[in-house]
């Protein structure tokens, strides 16, 4: 691949809850790996990913944002301007859910252009889930956002979450015509080493 100073560039904000693994998400697909004992990010985090779409450099510049109620209003300052967000909530607490709608909404709303994905962490704990997929799927269509659930801790969905978000930001010349709700299928299996990246 070449050097990210030639790649087309896409900001990328992760947003939602303290907990729900948003910076264990953005380290599984940059570092590969998962820590038990990742602190909660303060202010915000920032990531860069290099992969290819076809015969297209990407650089994802990922903005991990902290979820504690402090930090709220400082959100729209990394959204702005954001090609994709993530918007992330733990599949075993429903109250994460209801806060990644007020996500949904206000991106919506204030970021029209952002192309957003709805997504549900944790999905290695379903003996302990608390939050309908179905439920998740009929609303991502009902608003016309992606919707994906993954496991940060296992792997699962994860690259193919970014791989789906990459496709569609080079695919699309106007991300506003994105707007119909569609499901990304994790396939049931480990996360690959190196898809998409030399």
């Amino acid at each position: 691949m070449s050097s990210t100073n030639t790649a087309k560039r896409y900001k990328v904000v992760l947003l939602g809850e303290s907990g729900v693994g948003k910076s264990s998400l953005a380290q599984r697909l940059v570092k590969r790996e998962w820590s038990e004992t990742l602190n909660s990010t303060v202010g915000a985090s920032f990531f860069r990913y290099p992969c290819r779409v076809g015969d297209v450099d990407v650089c994802f510049e990922i903005w991990d944002t902290a979820g504690q109620e402090r930090y709220k209003s400082l959100a729209s300052m990394y959204y702005r301007g954001a090609a994709a967000a993530l918007i992330v909530y733990d599949i075993t607490s429903y109250d994460t859910y209801e806060c990644a709608l007020n996500w949904v909404r206000e991106l919506s709303t204030n970021s029209p252009e952002t192309i957003i994905t709805l997504v549900g962490n944790k999905n290695d704990l379903e003996s302990s889930r608390r939050v309908s997929t179905e439920e998740c799927r009929r609303y991502a269509t009902e608003v016309g956002v992606f919707f994906t659930e993954a496991s940060a801790k296992n792997g699962n969905g994860v690259q193919e979450m970014f791989d789906e978000i990459a496709k569609t930001l080079v695919e699309t010349k106007n991300p506003n015509s994105v707007r119909e709700g569609r499901v990304i299928v994790p396939e049931q299996r480990p996360a690959p080493q190196s898809r998409c990246c030399g």
